[in-house]
Order: structure tokens, then sequence, then C-alpha cells
């Protein structure tokens, strides 16, 4: 189930648009609470049971939703008892595994990755290509990124699925201007300068044999940033629960090649001016500290990437991702550490007094109250997390009377495609009233 925080659908239309918002109502409830009866739908939303059954018939009929079975509801006046009495079975319905897909796209430095996910968060297809593609020719790589998305396009005709969209994550500066498409302003790593991935992306599709299934006339394609897209990954399925409810507000910080951050408010990702936010690892840390690509001095990247910690712990290798290279620098890190090494766990505790500082700052500036280790973080969290939470309690002024939680991503690395995958199938969920205007 894709879990959420409460939106602000916080009560039913009275005027324009009625239909439209109550349909929206209904679906986000059971996004984000799980499964219902009518009953209980009525009672959560506000509207009238008979309401409720002529939406959740409609949602039906549009294949967003199911029905799962009977459940027994609380008496009424009973509800806030445990073991009440239990009155009438109700049906519960639930979002329908059987409805349209989200598609999913990576681009990272040394693999590309692609999934497609259900309404209720399950991935259905997945695609990999382990390739570094540091120094590549940017049309061989991007020829590569549409087979990937073809081949998912393609399994998702062949069991008759309607495809609601296409997001792309990729590892650099995303603009993304209102009413225009985004465009890939830098992906350091690659060596890409204004890229407009999308476009390069629907050309190769309609000129090649991959994606034939795919309806290009409505399939719409979005993009972002990885570090934006892993925070929506964690936020939506994650599992994260603070007293069984999701965090509303906090910053999901990955460092794979790069250190990236995506911010989440109130349940929203916080995108900045121009799309631009997060750019965490150029934080300035240490202002005498080592010269960083974009030209400052002392950039958290720098002290607290996977270059820096492997230059620390020794070790000659370039760095890489878990996914793209399972036995490379990732993993002979956590090894070296597991050992015990000297030199790597010395490493790793410099890395983690630099973000620890750097994520103090963030917390200082945004007042979260909750961090998500993710990506190589993740991985070295065993010990990177108490140095991490050192520095945030040594330096956030609210920490004494307002603990800052400190969570390890769930998603490891994946969070990125699967968040990009399930923010189409949200906008599905958050919109269904387009959703079915358009054929759905």
């Amino acid at each position: 189930m894709i879990t959420n925080v409460r939106s602000p659908r916080s009560a039913p239309a009275r005027q324009t648009s009625l239909r439209e918002h109550n349909l929206a109502l209904v679906l986000g409830e059971l996004a984000d609470r799980g499964p219902a009866s009518r009953a209980r739908l009525a009672a959560t939303t506000g509207l009238t049971k008979a309401t409720v059954s002529r939406l959740v018939e409609t949602l039906t009929e549009a294949g967003l939703v199911t029905e799962l079975g009977r459940v027994s509801e609380p008496a009424r006046g009973d509800r806030r008892h445990a073991g009440a009495p239990v009155g009438r079975p109700g049906v519960a319905v639930g979002l329908s595994p059987e409805g349209p897909l989200g598609v999913g796209i990576e681009i990272n430095v040394d693999y590309l990755a692609g999934c497609a996910v259900d309404l209720t968060g399950t991935v259905r297809h997945r695609e990999l290509v382990v390739e570094d593609q540091r120094g590549s020719d940017l049309a061989a790589v991007l020829d590569r990124t549409a087979g990937v998305l073809g081949r998912v396009l393609d399994r998702a005709a062949a069991d008759g699925r309607a495809v609601a969209g296409v997001c792309v994550a990729v590892p650099g500066l995303v603009e993304a201007p209102a009413g225009r498409e985004p465009l890939l302003r830098l992906a350091p790593n690659l060596a890409w300068r204004d890229v407009p991935v999308l476009d390069e992306l629907r050309r190769r599709l309609r000129s090649g044999a991959a994606g034939k299934g795919a309806d290009f006339g409505r399939l719409r394609m979005t993009m972002d940033n990885e570090a934006n897209l892993a925070a929506l990954g964690e936020l939506w399925g994650g599992g994260h629960t603070v007293d069984g409810v999701p965090p509303r507000s906090f910053v999901h910080v990955s460092g794979e090649i790069g250190v990236g951050a995506g911010i989440v408010l109130d349940g929203r990702l916080f995108r900045g001016r121009r799309g631009f936010s997060g750019e965490i690892g150029h934080l300035p840390v240490r202002h005498d500290g080592p010269r960083c690509a974009c030209g400052a001095n002392g950039c958290l990247e720098r002290l607290a990437g996977q270059e820096a910690i492997l230059r620390g712990a020794g070790l000659a290798l370039e760095p890489s991702t878990a996914i793209g290279s399972p036995a490379g620098s990732v993993a002979e890190l956590v090894a070296r550490a597991e050992a015990g090494d000297p030199r790597a766990l010395a490493a790793i505790d410099g890395a983690a007094t630099a973000l620890g500082t750097g994520i103090a700052s963030l917390v200082n500036l945004l007042d979260l109250d909750t961090v998500i280790l993710g990506g190589l973080y993740a991985a070295l969290a065993p010990w990177l997390r108490e140095p991490v939470r050192t520095e945030i309690d040594r330096r956030v002024l609210s920490s004494r009377w307002a603990a800052v939680r400190l969570l390890v991503g769930g998603l490891a690395g994946e969070a990125a495609m699967r968040g990009a995958a399930t923010s189409v199938v949200r906008r599905v969920i958050t919109d269904p009233a387009a959703w079915l205007a358009a054929g759905g």
C-alpha cells in the first residue's frame, strides 16, 4: 500500500467541481489510509454514505478501485474503544492493483534502470542495464535509456495495462519552469549541459522498435532530480512511521557518486524557485577545505562524498553505486568497516562529522524534525549514524527539547526510480477526474 501524509483534502467541496473534488477525496483516503468500507469512508471524508457509494462505483468502473471482501466495523459510539462490539459487516474497497501503471526511469552514472508500479505502489516490471555512462557519448546513453523505457512500456502493453505516464530521474540540476517542459541544466558526473532529455527520448521511441505499445498522444512525460524523487520514494514507499504516522517533513540525504538531498515539507516536495533545491553537497562546511568542482572550497561533497571516504580509507577505487557495481567501491568500503579496518572507520567517522554539520544547518534553517539517510549513507549507517547524530545534537538549537529523528532509508538504491514511478500514479490519485476525462 502507498502511504502518505494527510494532504490538504480536508473537507468535501460544496460548490463548483464538487464531483471531481470528492472523487479525489475518496481515492486519496484509500491511498493514504488503506482499504476501508464505504461506511468508514463516509465517516473519514464527511460525505454521505450515498455519495460515497456513487463515487466508489465510478472509481470501480474506471479500474481505480476494487472490492476486497467483507470487514467488520465497530458499532456506532464504540469506535474509540479497543475490543468494542462490532456492527454490521461491510465490504472493503481499496486501490486496484489492476489499474494504470506509472513508469519510472533512472539515469545514473553506472547504470540505467526502469520500473512500472501499480496504484498500490507494487513494482510490476523492472529493467536494468549496468554500464558506466561516464565518458560515454550522450547520444549512446540516450539510446540505451530509450531502450530501457521502451522495454518497460512494451511489457506493460503485453499485460494489457494502461500507462499513466513516465517520470525520468537524472543526476543533476533540473530546471522546471511553470508551463514548460523541464530541462536538464547540468549533470556534472556525466558532463552533460542543457540536455532536453524528454524530447530526445520521445524522438527515439517514435522512430524505434521499442515502446511500440505506448500511446504517445497521451503519454505524459516528466523529469526531476534523482534526490528529489528519492525523497518522494521514501515518503510514499519507505515504510517510515513515527507513532504509526509517516513523517510529514524531512530531508532525505543520499550519497552515491555525489551528495544530494530531497526536502519534504508538510508532505510536499520543496523544489525551490527554479527546481534547484537540495544541493546539500555544495553547502560550505570548511572554508579552508579542498577545492570542489563547483569552484568553491570546503563543500560537503568534498568532505563527505564517496570519493572523499574512499581516499581517506586508502582505497584506490573509482566511486560507483551499489546497483551499478555490486562488488565495487561501496561493497569494499563496507567490508573494510565490518572487518574493523582503522583507516576505513576513521574515514567514515570524518565524513559523518562533516555530514552531520551540513544536516544541522538544514535542520536549523527549515525546522525539520526528521532526517533519512539514503544511498551510500544507508549502507554505511551502522558506523555513520552515531557521529552524525552527535553533530546534529550539538549544533541544532532546538535539539535539547525536540530531538531530531535520524532514520535509514528503506528503499536502498531503488528510491529514485520508485519515487519517479510512484509520482505518476500519485497524479492519478490526486486527480482521478482528469484520468477519467482522458479516457482512462
